[in-house]
C-alpha cells in the first residue's frame, strides 16, 4: 500500500463507502506479511515511496511466484531483479503475470499505466555494449519508479567523439546514471561536462587487472570530477532507485 492508496481508503471510510472493519481488514498486514519463508514489507511504499523489491538471485522460482502473488493482492508495483533465464521460464509457467526484460534480468508488474512522478529525464549512459545489462537494470528500475528514461549506449572514452556528439542530451537530463567497466573513466569525463547529479556504476566487465570491477570502482571513487556519486559494482538497481529519488525533488 502506498500513500495514494491509504488516502483513498481513509476517504472511503469517511464517506461510509466501506466499514471500519473492512478498512481494518485491508490494513491488517500493512507492516509485513509472513509467508513462512519470507516476510513481505508492505509498509515500504509508505516509508520510501516504492514497494519492496524482490531480489531473484538465489531464490526458488516457486517462492518468487508466491511473493509476487501476495504483493499483487495489494495492487502495488512489483520489480524482481537478477533473474536468470531458467527462473524466467519457470515464472512464465507459474503464471505470475510478470513482464520480463531478459537483458536487464528483471521482471515487473504494474497495476495500470505507470504514472510519471519524476520532474525531469533520467539519462542512462554506458561505456560499452558489454555494460548494457547493468545499464538496462538501472533504466528499468527508474522507469517502473515513474521516470522518463532515455538511453545513450556505447559511448566509452576509447572513442570519446561518440560521447561529445551527444552533448545536448547530456545537458538536457536532470539526473545521469553513467555505467562503465574496464578502468571506469567515463563518469569522470561526463562529470566534467555537466552540472547535474551523476551516479556512477562500475561493472565487472574488463580484463584480468580489472579485478571483476574493483579497478572501475576505485577509479570512480577517486574521480576528479565534482558531484560524482558511486554505487557498488554492477548495482544498476541501486543507481536507478537513487536517481528516481533525486528526480522527485
Amino acid at each position: 500500500m502506498d500513500t495514494e492508496r491509504l488516502v483513498e481508503l481513509l476517504e472511503q471510510v469517511r464517506k461510509s463507502d466501506i466499514s471500519v472493519a473492512q478498512a481494518v481488514a485491508q490494513l491488517r498486514h500493512l507492516p509485513f506479511e509472513d509467508l513462512g519463508f519470507a516476510k513481505i514489507d508492505h509498509h515500504r511504499a509508505l516509508r520510501q515511496g516504492f514497494p519492496e523489491v524482490i531480489l531473484g538471485q538465489g531464490k526458488d522460482a516457486a517462492d518468487i511466484a508466491a511473493i509476487v502473488r501476495a504483493m499483487r493482492k495489494r495492487n502495488v508495483k512489483i520489480l524482481v531483479t537478477r533473474l536468470d533465464a531458467q527462473q524466467m521460464s519457470r515464472l512464465r509457467q507459474l503464471r505470475t503475470g510478470l513482464k520480463f526484460h531478459a537483458l536487464a534480468r528483471t521482471g515487473m508488474w504494474a497495476p495500470g499505466s505507470i504514472k510519471i512522478s519524476g520532474k525531469g529525464t533520467v539519462l542512462v549512459v554506458c561505456a560499452g555494449t558489454s555494460d548494457i545489462p547493468v545499464a538496462e537494470e538501472a533504466a528499468v528500475t527508474a522507469t517502473i519508479m515513474g521516470n522518463r528514461v532515455e538511453r545513450l549506449f556505447d559511448v566509452g572514452v576509447a572513442g570519446i567523439h561518440r560521447l561529445l556528439e551527444n552533448r545536448l542530451r547530456l545537458d538536457a537530463a536532470s539526473v545521469l546514471i553513467v555505467v562503465a567497466g574496464m578502468e571506469g573513466a567515463l563518469p569522470s569525463v561526463v562529470g566534467g561536462l555537466v552540472n547535474k547529479p551523476l551516479i556512477a556504476v562500475p561493472t565487472s566487465i574488463g580484463y584480468g587487472a580489472s579485478f571483476h570491477g574493483l579497478a572501475a570502482l576505485l577509479g570512480m571513487l577517486n574521480s576528479c570530477a565534482a558531484g560524482v556519486t558511486v554505487v557498488n559494482i554492477d548495482n544498476g538497481f541501486g543507481a536507478g532507485f537513487a536517481a528516481s529519488l533525486i528526480n522527485r525533488v
